[in-house]
């Protein structure tokens, strides 16, 4: 096992690892195919130079960076020994496609109906690109086109645009990117004060864990400082969603304090747990306000925010569940994409709207697929049976959602499925020197 250092070596660490994206911002995705091994070791030297690390604070770019990702494929069309290639976690050597199951990617969301080529062994670098505005995410590409420019055998194979609204909300409404952790060592402070730091080793490769114990993909100056990122594109029926609401409220204000339940936060950010009554616009906007709170001593079976609402089971923070809560820990980005649906529209107008979901962490098992399988699309880790998660469940219309209330609880209509997945993969996120390392692979 290696031994862990004391300080994050922030300047060989991609800046998209660690740091928060601006608001507003503007961010695209691109996938690449390698069909020559000495053209994609070449993309590797030529994205050190391009990638930002998480020690620049001052770089003259500002909050606009691009990170550079590759799939287990793609370390294969690298040339990366296989020897190596074991080392790495088993569910990015596995891929997103092989997970459908585990991850409640069944019916519509099933890998066969995933946008081509997201899901197939075509999917060998994603390069992902984030800035303030759509001017200098433009500048961010043109920088980002030289490090693949002129490589023949270097293919563009997919492209999503994406976005963050001045207003911080997804299509559903919800104000978004409430809550990210602290991380040991990266002098970024987290959303939630009450909060302990989380050990560096839970983000990134070659630190100690909450365990106590390393991860290095080897050879360490391969794995060391990298990170595992799970890219999705969700669709979201967001006619579907405002149907359910309006035809299980029995009023306007009703209607809000679903939404509020279903989530856990009313649509301005502002969580149940605060502010239990009525919204609270300001403290929905307030960032060092509106994430700091636990549910054990005042909440503890949900009577203000429901067990299975979604926050609860993305985060249960101190309560009580299934699983050691930090070890579940996960730094998530999420990026609209498509047309906004015109307020009150209550009926689907064919455009493809979502969310671009991303995962970083060091334990893609532990993180992003226990809490997808275990606290997304179960329900034993608070005690009850059956029930998903009322937002981005994989519902098939049999079960509906409770809100605990004294006398009697109320029971919702079941379920229709509002997400669907479109695609996506699991990544790796190598350090500065790794692309380097990657770019001098010889045969």
């Amino acid at each position: 096992m290696n031994e862990p250092r004391a300080a994050l070596e922030l300047d060989d660490i991609q800046r998209g690892v660690l740091s928060p994206r601006p608001t507003p911002y503007a961010a695209t995705y691109l996938v690449f195919r390698i069909d020559d091994r000495t053209h994609g070791r070449e993309l590797m030297r030529r994205a050190s130079a391009t990638v930002t690390s998480a020690g620049d604070s001052v770089s003259p770019l500002g909050e606009t960076w691009v990170s550079v990702a590759v799939t287990r494929h793609g370390l294969e069309a690298l040339g990366v020994p296989r020897s190596s290639l074991e080392t790495f976690a088993w569910e990015f050597r596995q891929g997103m496609a092989a997970r459908a199951g585990a991850l409640g990617d069944d019916g519509e969301s099933s890998p066969e109906h995933w946008e081509v080529p997201l899901g197939t062994p075509d999917v060998h670098v994603v390069l992902t690109a984030v800035a303030p505005d759509p001017e200098q995410l433009a500048a961010a590409l043109d920088r980002a086109r030289l490090a693949y420019d002129r490589l023949a055998g270097v293919t563009e194979v997919w492209r999503q645009d994406c976005y963050a609204l001045p207003t911080e909300t997804e299509h559903f409404g919800y104000r978004d990117g409430v809550s990210h952790p602290a991380v040991e060592g990266s002098g970024i402070a987290g959303s939630n004060r009450s909060e302990a730091p989380l050990k560096a080793g839970e983000f990134v490769l070659g630190y100690q864990d909450e365990l106590g114990g390393t991860r290095t993909p080897q050879p360490e100056a391969l794995g060391r400082n990298g990170s595992y990122a799970v890219f999705r594109k969700l669709h979201q029926d967001v006619a579907a969603f405002r149907r359910y609401l309006r035809q299980a409220a029995t009023g306007p204000e009703d209607e809000e304090l679903l939404a509020a339940k279903i989530m856990g936060r009313w649509r301005s950010g502002a969580p149940l747990a605060l502010s239990p009554q009525h919204d609270d616009p300001a403290l929905g906007a307030d960032p060092g306000r509106r994430n700091t709170f636990l549910y054990a001593r005042e909440d503890p079976v949900g009577f203000i925010t429901p067990g299975g609402c979604h926050i609860r089971r993305a985060n249960p923070r101190d309560a009580p569940v299934a699983g050691e809560v930090r070890l579940h820990r996960m730094i998530r980005r999420g990026a609209v994409y498509g047309p906004p649906l015109p307020a009150d529209v209550l009926e689907d107008d064919g455009a493809d709207r979502g969310l671009m979901f991303a995962f970083i962490g060091a334990h893609p098992g532990r993180q992003f697929e226990f809490v997808q399988s275990q606290w997304m699309n179960d329900s034993v880790f608070f005690g009850s049976a059956g029930a998903k998660d009322p937002v981005v469940g994989s519902h098939d219309g049999s079960d509906g959602f409770t809100v605990p209330r004294r006398p009697v609880r109320r029971r919702l209509p079941p379920l229709p499925r509002f997400v669907v997945t479109r695609g996506g993969e699991y990544c790796f996120l190598p350090g500065l020197r790794a692309l380097r390392w990657l770019g001098d692979l010889r045969d």
